[in-house]
């Protein structure tokens, strides 16, 4: 996500969510560091994701749309800011929503089908989301330069991930858990200045079941979102500015190889998803849209905003409505398509 410049639903039982995955780039930088952290859970582990064949997987979306604004979410804050980090649980939106004012200040709200609006953790300090299935929300902190978990009926938070080689991290944004447990996360420098320290380059980072941090990438200019496609074979994270570029990493044995670009000229790609065809929804920040790809980087449709947009997930009953956060607004887009619940 950005600062004052800027900033996935397969079908889903009460409590569980099939969730979009990355797995290790095995060519990378093998440095690693034992985080003092509270380690995943064995149960939090994710069932595998949808396959791109499954008969329920719908037409993904062609040619031009316009994005329906949910007035009941217009954010009612003095101060600028945007929503970040969609992730559909249960039945309802949870999205990030943080001020550009001194330390990023962030809650996570809940916008349910009905378009009731609450906050459900006052002081996150956070931008992008995800769920394990134990239920617990998974973030990207800020506010202290890690990736957090929380607890959704107390607001408890624990660390998951704090620091690479002794340092703490720049600004985590976006992530996405694996099959296995790991977890994947970017970390641009977006909001560095939310408290002291950082890394001196912006990267990709990959944190085990024990805690252990691993880079994955650290080559692109502040990488911002991150997914893995339906069949965990492709690692895709984009990044770049307005230079922007969707990178793809081919996955062998479990493990991404070297990444190759496979969209360039993206105006400051944010958040993304995928669908169940694979196909990569990239949100485009200030251009106030979200161009679909198919997995050969050709598009396929461009949907329109009113404002800033910072991020994408598949929610609804069906798990076929796109859900775009941006500028202080929450947007909705009913497809025949399912894909990641953030």
């Amino acid at each position: 996500m950005k600062n004052t410049l800027q900033r996935k639903n397969y079908r889903l039982t009460s409590l569980c969510v099939s969730i979009l995955c990355v797995v290790a780039l095995s060519g990378c930088q093998r440095d690693e560091v034992q985080a003092p952290v509270d380690n995943y859970k064995a149960d939090s582990t994710p069932s595998a994701a949808v396959s791109p064949a499954d008969s329920t997987c719908g037409a993904a979306p062609q040619g031009e749309l316009v994005a329906q604004r949910i007035d009941a979410a217009n954010s009612t804050r003095s101060e600028p800011g945007l929503y970040e980090g969609p992730v559909w649980i249960g039945n309802a939106l949870y999205f990030s929503d943080f001020t550009f004012s001194q330390g990023f200040p962030s809650r996570v709200q809940k916008l349910d089908m009905d378009g009731t609006l609450t906050t459900v953790i006052e002081d996150s300090g956070s931008n992008g989301l995800a769920v394990d299935l134990a239920g617990d929300l998974l973030a990207g902190t800020h506010k202290y330069k890690s990736v957090s978990r929380f607890n959704l009926l107390t607001g408890e938070r624990t660390s998951v991930a704090e620091a690479y080689q002794g340092n703490v991290f720049n600004s985590p944004n976006d992530l996405v858990l694996a099959n296995d447990g790991s977890l994947y996360f970017t970390d641009p420098a977006f909001q560095r200045d939310a408290a002291p320290g950082g890394q001196e380059k912006t990267s990709v980072y990959r944190v085990d079941l024990d805690g252990t941090v691993t880079l994955v990438d650290d080559t692109i200019s502040n990488p911002n979102g991150i997914s893995l496609s339906p069949a965990q074979d492709v690692l895709y994270v984009n990044g770049g500015g307005e230079q922007g570029i969707l990178r793809a990493y081919p996955m062998v044995d479990g493990y991404p190889q070297a990444g190759n670009n496979l969209v360039e000229g993206l105006v400051i790609p944010d958040g993304m998803a995928v669908d169940c065809h694979g196909n990569i929804y990239v949100t485009e920040h200030t251009a106030q849209r979200l161009r679909v790809f198919s997995p050969s980087g050709e598009q396929l449709a461009l949907i329109k905003t009113d404002a800033n947009v910072t991020n994408a997930a598949f929610g609804g009953p069906e798990g076929k409505t796109l859900y775009l956060t941006g500028a202080g607004a929450v947007w909705k887009v009913e497809l025949s398509v399912t894909g990641s619940p953030y």
